[in-house]
């Protein structure tokens, strides 16, 4: 069984998690209203435009924005009725599939970008001073690792 947390560690917990998930409701409600784009579009987007040829395996993908296999099947299956993303065999593996984003979805990226931009500026940057930042940055890095 897992030792009790100490108060302290416990409130530091609860308002890790109780910030956490208010911001990202903020940022997807913004981006959302701003875009019509969910906070998952976004990132798929983001990691599409990012990737060589602006394609990825759908399992990277999935890994890269944890999301499980089917939900990432979901993901890409909605946003490729709206255009935004199209599937394709891998070139070097005919079985495996790739998402391919289209410069439909690289347009809503670049649209999008800079509403999201003033999101995440206002509601998590611009109250952090640069230290601070880079101790987040450190530890949620070493939380990914886990």
């Amino acid at each position: 069984m897992a030792e009790p947390l100490s108060a302290t560690q416990l409130a530091h917990w609860r308002t890790f998690i109780e910030s956490s998930w208010a911001l990202h409701t903020r940022l997807e409600d913004e981006l959302r209203a701003a875009t019509g784009l969910s906070m998952n579009d976004y990132h798929v987007l983001v990691a599409l435009a990012e990737a060589p040829g602006r394609r990825i395996r759908m399992g990277e993908l999935a890994s890269r924005l944890v999301l499980s296999p089917s939900r990432i099947t979901y993901q890409i299956s909605s946003m490729i009725k709206r255009g935004l993303v199209r599937k394709e065999s891998c070139a070097d593996d005919g079985r495996g599939q790739e998402a391919v984003l289209t410069d439909e979805g690289l347009t809503a990226l670049r649209e999008a970008a800079p509403a999201h931009l003033e999101t995440v500026r206002k509601s998590f940057i611009d109250h952090l001073d640069d230290e601070e930042l880079a101790v987040i940055g450190r530890v949620f890095a070493k939380i990914r690792e886990v």
